[in-house]
């Protein structure tokens, strides 16, 4: 190979070994015939293969040139993707946000107080507890307990997070814990205080919280999701042990694309309202 290969050479590549000549590409692609001849012989020099066999009955592609359309045909369907996304309905950019589950269901619930059909950006959601990577695109925001120490991802404070006893009164008093590795403040702290007077466990908060309601047991859970319509009672005072700030977590290049910055206004916006 001598040079560069361009993708643009290689899209006329295609419109002219289809068309077995360059008048049909100049009609494909609206680019002239003398333009297509030089970006042909360009593309053989770059190649370093002889691809046509040029001729009165048009360019005849030659078994190097037959090799490179059958390798070349994958950007057809490429290109059909790109051209419906510029021009189809889905154009709107999607931002992924990852949080714990309590916070998810708290951005959830609110949505109507910052995103409307309609608007730049629609928001995907990923709930997770463990740390999504955002260096690699997981994720587009995160939400994280802790201010994060990577040089390459940005940082700002969302809102101070509290938790508490939830339950009905009538419930036992012992707790309900998730199966899991206890990755979150409440559940470590369930298993270090109390791991003696935990009656059952689950898999998932959220089937946690359906038994808390239906009165098996107390859960320990944010404030701002405990005090918002679960139909629990809180049952003790903060637990100043657990308390931690929520930082909104984006990577350092990707917070300057303008659907991630609108999410990130939104969402902090949001979360320091919930504090």
């Amino acid at each position: 190979m001598q040079g560069n290969i361009s993708l643009d050479d290689l899209s006329l590549f295609l419109a002219v070994a289809s068309s077995g000549g360059l008048s049909g590409a100049v009609a494909s692609t609206g680019t002239s015939a003398p333009t297509l001849s030089r970006r042909m012989a360009e593309l053989e020099r770059a190649t370093g293969q002889h691809l046509f066999e040029r001729g009165r009955n048009g360019y005849a592609l030659t078994a190097r040139g037959r090799e490179l359309l059958a390798e070349a045909s994958a950007l057809r369907p490429l290109q059909q993707r790109i051209a419906q996304w510029a021009s189809g309905p889905g154009t709107t950019p999607r931002v992924r946000i990852t949080a714990g589950s309590w916070t998810a269901r708290l951005i959830a619930r609110n949505i109507g107080r910052y995103w409307q059909p309609g608007a730049p950006w629609v928001p995907e959601f990923i709930s997770a507890n463990a740390n999504l990577d955002l260096a690699r695109r997981e994720a587009d925001i995160g939400i994280r307990a802790r201010r994060p120490e990577q040089p390459w991802l940005a940082a700002q404070k969302a809102q101070d997070v509290r938790y508490a006893v939830y339950g009905l009164a009538s419930a036992p008093k012992g707790f309900i814990a998730l199966d899991a590795q206890a990755l979150t403040p409440a559940e470590r702290w369930i298993r270090e205080h109390h791991a003696a007077q935990i009656i059952t466990t689950v898999n998932t908060e959220r089937v946690a919280l359906d038994l808390a309601r239906a009165g098996m047991g107390r859960i320990v859970l944010p404030t701002f999701a405990g005090d918002d319509g679960t139909g629990l009672q809180r049952l003790s005072d903060d637990i100043p042990e657990i308390a931690h700030e929520a930082w909104l977590v984006s990577h350092h290049e990707a917070r300057h694309d303008p659907p991630i910055r609108r999410a990130l206004a939104a969402l902090i916006r949001l979360l320091r309202g919930a504090t």
